[in-house]
């Protein structure tokens, strides 16, 4: 459902208020412990923004992307970290496209009232990063279940999560005319799953992201948990991936904006040979041009979720809206840390923990370089660079 430019300043209103209740001490903390924010995801579930994409009928707010873009937004430019929890909206990019009635009625209500999370995306492997199709995963049909092999990389919030989209081959590569054939989407139930075909192993990282590796041996999943038709997981995917991008360019946005308020706050307050470093061209230019890359790539994010909302092609725009934003968001964290100077690397003045958090963004969800090719022979009609 489209939603007018007033109710989304409403939302983002609300979630900057639920947001100034966690306060930045307790990002601090978490990410100097590595510790999942329950609390915070508890409240954003009770609170109904992790179910706004899903349809009334199932007990979700039933709004668009645009809303999903503004709440992440928002979260992001009040300091805080969404990416623990914000699978549970770009995930529905598939459910809510490709899952059967049955799926979404056995699953949907339970998310949306938040006694199930959809948290997990099971796509990325170690030797299969941007070449999805390359994946190893398989999913053999045996009599009414599948029964999966293989191990998934960068899989994060998996400990957190009761459901996973698991991305797997069903038919082996060599057997398909095109090699984006062949593979499906299942649903996963994970609690059940634990400790019988499937083991989670935590991966420590330089941000407090909840990352796992997670391995498949012999794990039993029932036929009816596949979505869409076997063999055609890549067009379900591609759906949910669309939805990704623009929603991560969205926290990237936020991110950009935080770092531009805390930068330009300080070149205020700061005081260098009797006046404020603000008032130097070298400190204000940075800033400038920060401000100018972030409002251009808004309004590329705005346009996607527009295209995609209306159900028409955006890949490019989707692509487009992730690369700008998160080029963006590293622009501005790169001078907001160069405008603190030393203080930007004490953890009481956060810029670090939001610098290295945002610095994710120029790798995942598609590196800036596969960006470049996509455009390049499918917008522009160049050779294919690989």
């Amino acid at each position: 459902m489209a939603i007018r430019e007033h109710d989304l300043r409403e939302i983002r209103d609300a979630v900057a208020k639920l947001c100034a209740s966690f306060p930045m001490e307790y990002w601090r903390e978490l990410d100097r412990e590595r510790r999942y924010p329950t609390g915070f995801v508890r409240a954003l579930t009770e609170s109904g923004y992790l179910s706004c994409l899903i349809p009334e009928e199932y007990g979700g707010a039933g709004l668009g992307l645009s809303a999903a873009a503004a709440i992440l937004e928002e979260i992001q430019r009040s300091g805080a970290n969404g990416a623990a929890c914000h699978a549970q909206m770009y995930t529905m990019g598939t459910v809510l496209r490709h899952c059967s009635e049955a799926q979404k009625k056995k699953y949907l209500p339970k998310i949306a009232k938040g006694e199930l999370r959809l948290q997990s995306f099971g796509i990325t492997e170690p030797s299969a990063g941007s070449d999805t199709s390359s994946i190893r995963t398989t999913a053999v049909r045996k009599g009414e279940r599948y029964v999966v092999n293989g191990q998934k990389v960068w899989t994060s919030r998996a400990e957190h999560s009761d459901l996973m989209l698991l991305f797997a081959r069903t038919t082996p590569r060599e057997q398909v005319q095109k090699k984006t054939d062949g593979m499906s989407v299942f649903l996963v139930d994970m609690k059940a799953a634990l400790g019988k075909g499937l083991t989670i192993r935590p991966i420590r990282t330089m941000i407090n992201h909840a990352t796992t590796e997670v391995f498949f041996d012999n794990l039993e999943v029932p036929a009816e948990n596949l979505v869409g038709e076997e063999g055609k997981g890549f067009r379900c995917i591609l759906d949910g991936m669309n939805a990704e991008r623009i929603l991560i360019g969205a926290e990237c946005i936020g991110d950009a904006r935080w770092f531009i308020a805390k930068a330009t706050a300080y070149a205020n307050e700061r005081k260098v040979f009797g006046r404020p470093i603000g008032q130097n061209q070298g400190v204000q230019f940075p800033i400038a041009r920060a401000y100018m890359a972030t409002e251009a790539a808004a309004l590329m994010a705005e346009r996607a979720a527009a295209l995609y909302e209306a159900g028409r092609p955006c890949g490019p725009e989707s692509n487009m809206a992730k690369q700008l934003a998160a080029e963006a968001s590293w622009q501005a964290a790169d001078m907001c840390l160069q405008t603190h100077g030393g203080f930007g690397f004490a953890e009481e003045y956060d810029v670090e923990r939001k610098f290295r958090e945002t610095r994710l963004y120029q790798i995942a969800p598609i590196s800036t370089n596969l960006v470049l090719c996509y455009l390049a022979e499918h917008v522009l009609q160049l050779p294919r660079s690989y």
